[in-house]
């Protein structure tokens, strides 16, 4: 048959690549097996005597319905003092500008950094933007930043994070956090691939890169570079520190720092039952979005990075960049390799030659491998029962990763051709929900002493003389040792809620619910904005509140704190008084 002519004929050529891919990573799985496995790894950090002041960048293009979310659940969790937080947004998108400006009248420490132009331009564009607002920033106010990190919208920052990174700031140039995907049920293959690459990243790639002289590429979050790198930067590139023209600045920005003498360090996880310090978020979980995620790694990595750099430039580091661009050809390979197997396994065997078969073998024992060191990876962030489906989630990412390099080579060529810019290609992000983010929330008893509302010893006394059907809130209003408004103050620190009497209320809005439903959990929607419904009340939102509410509304609802006696005010002037 001609089918089998053509499978024959294919057959040896692509077992040929994939056991050279496959001698390739065999290298770095024995170098990984000998690595020392305490060196580098990460330490509980206690509080420094000084902390570096450090701005922390966020570029958005249509976040507007994760940003406030992000910044509330990072600066109530963040256990770190000296640091800023500076959004960087475009004027044609008014949603995200005003999101921005509701986190301001939050958090003291955040800031707007409005581009000067219209977007979307470039992820690099807009965080040199951001770093421009820095500066201004600081000639205002007499503020100096050692340490700039980068984060993106969905962003879950580890407590610790900063205080990892203060730890390194006066010995490195780049400081590079672990970045881990957020659990989800296994059967949601999309974003599983994402589980597997970045724990076999984090825990096999990188250390090993690492040991073996490699130059360290940013994840674009978790990065933090020092403010002496950046100056060196901004000096050598005429004041673009992010490259503007590049899809991946971050992967960039690695190289050029090592290129100019910087040290760089990777983070490594802690030992199997040590806490986790990692950057965690979601990433795509449907095919579309994740092609369209990938399209824009692989055009900045394997295709821009060929015309940014000289071969003299890229000499020293040349073995990492055959393995950051293979998967250039790679990503092409597999695809056709899963259909000529499927093929023989529905057909039966077809005739190779006895060179064939050596390969095929000698190819099938280094794919075990790999899938082994893939699956034990998966395992120690995820556990065993999620890490048995590595090999099906292989296979699903060969699909994913083959048409991203598709759409890559294309949407590259296109650009050429036609002599116009690449686009930012944004992903949509979702931010985690509160029931993800437990882990990371500081207890109401930490926000209480590290703010200054109250004393240890006042805490401790109020501990003791609780009694054990007494919620905390409810005992220390009672006896009298904290004010109503500085404890809802922290609880909104501690749920990651926004406080305040609402300014403006929307009468037409207050009627979303029944009265008698407003009154019973003890809330009252006040706006729309961007889509979402505000609702203003007196405790944090239960499962079973929730469920309720979003039966009279097919908006999102968000949620806003008051005090209790606020919302007697406003219950007393926007609903429908009681009948006797």
């Amino acid at each position: 048959m001609a089918i089998d002519q053509w499978a024959s004929a294919l057959l040896t050529p692509l077992a040929c690549w994939i056991l050279l891919n496959g001698i390739d990573d065999l290298i770095l799985e024995i170098a990984w097996f000998f690595l020392p496995r305490t060196k580098g790894r990460q330490r509980v950090f206690e509080p420094p005597a000084r902390e570096n002041r450090m701005a922390i960048f966020v570029p958005l293009w249509k976040e507007h319905r994760v940003i406030e979310r992000m910044v509330a659940q990072n600066v109530g969790s963040i256990q770190y003092k000296n640091y800023d937080m500076f959004i960087g947004a475009y004027p044609n998108d008014a949603p995200t500008l005003a999101a921005i400006e509701e986190a301001r009248k939050r958090f003291p420490n955040v800031h707007l950094a409005k581009v000067p132009h219209e977007g979307p331009t470039s992820k690099a564009d807009c965080l040199n933007w951001i770093y421009q607002r820095m500066l201004l920033f600081e000639e205002e106010t007499g503020a100096r930043f050692e340490m700039i990190l980068t984060h993106d919208a969905e962003d879950v920052i580890h407590p610790e994070a900063l205080h990892c990174i203060n730890k390194h700031a006066d010995t490195y140039d780049m400081v590079q956090i672990p970045v881990l995907a957020l659990p989800t049920p296994w059967w949601q293959f999309t974003h599983g691939v994402y589980c597997d690459d970045f724990a076999q990243v984090e825990l096999f790639d990188m250390p090993v890169r690492q040991s073996l002289g490699g130059f360290i590429p940013s994840n674009g979050v978790g990065t933090a570079f020092s403010r002496r790198i950046l100056k060196r930067l901004a000096i050598a590139y005429n004041n673009r520190i992010f490259e503007p023209g590049c899809l991946t600045e971050d992967y960039e920005n690695g190289f050029r720092v090592d290129w100019m003498g910087g040290r760089q360090i990777f983070v490594r996880l802690g030992a199997p039952g040590e806490p986790i310090l990692a950057t965690r978020e979601y990433f795509p979980r449907k095919f579309k979005a994740a092609v369209r995620q990938r399209t824009r790694w692989i055009t900045g990595i394997a295709l821009q990075s060929w015309e940014l750099h000289s071969l003299w430039e890229t000499f020293g580091q040349l073995y990492w960049f055959w393995r950051d661009r293979k998967n250039l050809i790679g990503n092409l390979v597999s695809p056709l390799a899963n259909v000529l197997t499927l093929y023989g396994l529905v057909r039966g065997p077809f005739p190779v030659t006895t060179f064939s078969q050596s390969v095929i073998l000698s190819t099938l024992a280094l794919v075990s491998v790999s899938i082994t060191i893939r699956a034990f990876c998966s395992a120690r962030v995820y556990g065993w029962g999620f890490a048995a489906a590595v090999p099906l989630r292989m296979l699903w990412g060969n699909w994913i990763n083959g048409f991203a390099t598709v759409m890559a080579i294309y949407t590259y060529a296109m650009a050429k051709v036609h002599r116009r810019p690449l686009r930012w290609l944004k992903t949509e992000h979702t931010y985690p929900n509160r029931a993800a983010l437990v882990e990371h929330r500081r207890p109401l008893e930490n926000i209480l002493v590290d703010s200054g509302f109250l004393e240890a010893e006042v805490l401790r006394a109020a501990l003791a003389s609780k009694p054990v059907d007494r919620p905390l809130a409810a005992h220390l209003l009672k006896t009298g040792v904290i004010s109503e408004k500085e404890l809802y103050t922290a609880i909104g620190l501690e749920q990651n809620l926004p406080l305040g009497k609402p300014e403006e209320v929307s009468m037409p809005v207050t009627r979303s619910f029944p009265a008698k439903v407003s009154r019973r959990w003890q809330v009252l929607p006040f706006k729309v904005m961007a889509g979402s419904l505000h609702v203003a009340g007196t405790e944090p939102p239960t499962e079973e509140m929730h469920d309720e509410l979003r039966t009279f509304s097919s908006m999102e609802i968000r949620f806003q704190l008051v005090t209790p006696t606020e919302y007697e005010e406003l219950s007393e002037e926007y609903l429908p008084k009681m009948s006797a």
